[in-house]
C-alpha cells in the first residue's frame, strides 16, 4: 500500500435468486417455434423485441456493456487535443 494510492471498493454483484434465465430463454424458443409451426397467433410488433439487439451481436460492446465502461466522447478527446497543441506552441514561442 502506498501512501498516495487509494483502494478501489470492491465490486459489486448481485445474483438474482427466483430468476432462472435458461428457462426463460427455453420458453422464448418454444413460443417462438410454436408461432412458426402456425399454432399461435402472429405476435404484434414492438419495439422491446428488437431493443439490444446490435450489443448482443457483437462481442467486444457486450464485454463493454458487462463491464459498465462508459466510451469517451469525441468532444473530450477533440479538447484535450487542442489543450496540447497550445502547450506546445506556448513552449515553442516562449510564452511560458
Amino acid at each position: 500500500m502506498g501512501m498516495f494510492t487509494m483502494r478501489r471498493p470492491r465490486g459489486f454483484h448481485h445474483p438474482y435468486i427466483y430468476v432462472d434465465e435458461r428457462k426463460e430463454k427455453l420458453t422464448k424458443m418454444e413460443e417462438a417455434a410454436k408461432r412458426e409451426l402456425g399454432m399461435l397467433p402472429e405476435k404484434e410488433f414492438s419495439p422491446e423485441d428488437i431493443r439490444g439487439k446490435f450489443v448482443e451481436g457483437t462481442t467486444h460492446l457486450k464485454r463493454r456493456k458487462e463491464s459498465g465502461r462508459k466510451p469517451v466522447h469525441i468532444g473530450v478527446l477533440i479538447f484535450a487535443i487542442l489543450l496540447l497543441l497550445y502547450l506546445w506552441y506556448a513552449i515553442a514561442n516562449g510564452i511560458i
